[in-house]
């Protein structure tokens, strides 16, 4: 009775809330009034049990304007969601180890167009899938007629699939036969065991790809194989590389691969709903406190980090700011102007995976996509409630997401911890940010 008592009155705390001027920086573009649709959003959901709870950042170039948590983030204790949480960002991860290559070669250590083979020669000769044998899992396959590039990795177009969420069931079959060799639980993206990103992209090499590279758009594992990438030309571990050449420079002091101890009780739990009530969630396909537990070797640069929602701000503000952190130079403009092109004019039938509800599928992909980012087309804008052209965006697993507008010069973050479970308030969230933009 007492734990019912206490999460009524903290949504009635919840629903009084209202933005006032002290949330924002002085000169924000920022309308204030129509910015508390924000909170309504979210409080109205959490009070429908359509989630359990978020914490939410608005920003522009100077710095962060809205910046609250909202709900509960584990039922069994009652504890509230704190603006300074620890979430698994997953595919977040992306976008910092693409910034990585480019550092690199803005250093002059590689080019965006060599073979990824004159680095890690197990990707010499790929093959394409062409037939599969669902009884004993063989398969036929021809070789490809071009290389895979870097370029290619950066930006999905290298045929190379996506493990345990391929949408091409003999892709996946074959990903796990031949993780079976060196992983147990066969998860290459969130792993706890005593296996390296060298040996998991070694042993994968061979894994057929979907098509020609260069020919289409497929979500895959192209950037685990560019953190190895890293390994190599640097010399240092994926993780001491991005703490001296990110995380170091950008302040982003929450944002790891493995939580150092005296920080693990921030790190949320990952919910899901059970007979209408909110349960923590678990994965028989891998440990889901892979961030705290387990041997911690394995740096994956497509899915692995854990950060905080204004560690990842700091990160995004750079784009804004023409590749500069509190005026010091982190990437070129040049380097950041490039970040905004769209990487796929004349690539057909290009499709992504598509996170639902119990429903992994394969569709068309209807937005571009940077050498870093996914990024709003000038036709795409007719869609509405996206941002400007060039919008920069993306999300995680576990429910994660931010857009960073280079015209209006705004962000916004919306993360949440949750699986399996249908809900449409990070897709509200950017519409009643965008809205609240004053031109």
């Amino acid at each position: 009775m007492k734990s019912k008592l206490y999460i009524f009155l903290m949504l009635l705390i919840i629903g009084c809330t209202r933005i006032t001027e002290s949330n924002f920086s002085e000169k924000s573009k920022i309308d204030i009034k129509r910015l508390n649709l924000v909170e309504k959003l979210i409080t109205e959901d959490i009070k429908k049990n359509n989630l359990p709870g978020a914490v939410v950042l608005v920003g522009d170039e100077k710095g962060i304007v809205y910046h609250k948590a909202f709900g509960i983030k584990n039922p069994d204790t009652n504890e509230r969601y704190t603006t300074d949480d620890i979430f698994r960002i997953a595919s977040m991860t992306k976008a910092i180890t693409s910034i990585a290559v480019l550092k690199l070669w803005e250093n002059g250590k590689i080019s965006l167009d060599d073979p990824i083979e004159k680095y890690i020669p197990e990707f010499k000769s790929p093959e394409i899938i062409e037939s599969f044998n669902e009884k004993d899992t063989s398969y036929t396959t021809r070789t490809a007629t071009k290389k895979i590039t870097i370029r290619q990795l950066l930006t999905h177009t290298s045929g190379i699939g996506y493990d345990f969420i391929d949408g091409k069931q003999s892709i996946k079959a074959i990903y796990h036969k031949k993780k079976q060799s060196f992983m147990k639980n066969g998860v290459m993206c969130f792993c706890d065991e005593d296996v390296t990103i060298e040996q998991a992209v070694k042993n994968l090499a061979d894994v057929p790809l979907h098509h020609e590279p260069g020919k289409k758009y497929t979500y895959g594992i192209g950037l685990d194989v560019l953190g190895y990438l890293i390994e190599i030309v640097s010399n240092k571990k994926l993780d001491a590389f991005f703490k001296e050449e990110i995380f170091d420079p950008l302040e982003m002091n929450d944002t790891y691969f493995y939580i150092p101890k005296e920080k693990e009780n921030r790190l949320v739990p990952v919910l899901t709903k059970k007979d209408d009530k909110w349960k923590i969630f678990t994965d028989e396909r891998f440990n889901i406190n892979y961030p705290i537990e387990g041997e911690k070797k394995f740096f994956a640069g497509g899915c692995g980090l854990s950060s905080t929602i204004s560690d990842y701000y700091n990160f995004l503000s750079i784009f804004l700011n023409n590749g500069k952190f509190k005026d010091k130079t982190f990437i070129s403009k040049q380097t950041n102007d490039l970040l905004f092109q769209n990487q796929l004019p004349g690539i057909e039938n290009f499709y992504l995976l598509n996170y639902g509800k119990g429903n992994l599928k394969s569709e068309s992909f209807p937005l571009g996509h940077g050498l870093a980012f996914g990024l709003v087309r000038e036709e795409d804008m007719r869609i509405g409630g996206r941002g400007s052209k060039g919008t920069l965006y993306w999300g995680g697993y576990y429910n994660t997401s931010y857009f960073a507008d280079p015209e209006d010069k705004f962000i916004g973050l919306i993360f949440k911890q949750t699986q399996n479970i249908s809900d449409n308030s990070s897709e509200l969230f950017q519409r009643a940010v965008v809205s609240s933009i004053v031109k």
